[in-house]
């Protein structure tokens, strides 16, 4: 079952974050960008309210919150309604699918990563953006995530088990970027962007079919 409940009731709580935090989400944007194949052919799933589509210029979006959809909408992206583990479409359709902080909250991540090789081409990449919890915010989301509206009911993953569940479902030729390496509140500027993980809070994982 898919987990919107947060998104649903805390839709202007959760633009409020990007405004707040105007850098890290700059940081995490280049990051994706340094990942993203050149071509327009993809699709973000779990795109939310289109924060990271809209201006990667990716034009179809997966979300099963009806209050992101509409958000997402107004930001030019063409959102379909549907879940990670069972994705709407053929096989074999798109050159890319990227996802943002959505593997935390699906509820199969090896169906998820299994249905996304299934629509991807021949050659295709899933770019995977999320916090790692071995890091220094996945450490404090994962001891505070009991007071979030949104954190309360995710699953944080390290690398290494991102990279394992990757493998299961047959993706291969991983590289890596990070950013975001200092508490949200001590961000002033655009952080870093490095490749390989292991430093940066914020790993970008691209995998390819």
């Amino acid at each position: 079952m898919a987990r919107t409940r947060p998104f649903e009731k805390y839709a202007l709580q959760y633009e409020d974050w990007f405004e707040r935090n105007k850098f890290v989400y700059q940081s995490e944007l280049l990051a994706i960008r340094k990942q993203l194949p050149k071509g327009n052919n993809g699709i973000e799933i779990g795109v939310g309210s289109g924060r990271f589509a809209a201006p990667l210029g990716i034009k179809i979006g997966i979300e099963p919150s009806k209050k992101m959809k509409e958000i997402a909408e107004k930001r030019g992206v063409e959102v379909i309604d549907g879940i990670a583990e069972n994705l709407p479409f053929e096989d074999l359709q798109f050159e890319f699918a990227l996802m943002v902080t959505t593997i935390c909250f699906v509820d199969n991540i090896g169906i998820t990563f299994r249905e996304a090789y299934r629509v991807l081409k021949p050659g295709g990449y899933l770019i995977i953006g999320f916090i790692d919890k071995n890091s220094l915010i996945g450490e404090l989301y994962r001891r505070y995530k009991e007071n979030s509206v949104f954190y309360k009911i995710a699953t944080f993953y390290s690398v290494e088990e991102v990279i394992r569940y990757l493998k299961k479902a047959d993706f291969k030729n991983f590289s890596f970027t990070q950013t975001i390496f200092h508490n949200l509140a001590e961000i002033r500027n655009i952080e870093p962007i490095k490749e390989g993980y292991g430093e940066g809070s914020f790993v970008v994982v691209r995998a390819r079919k």
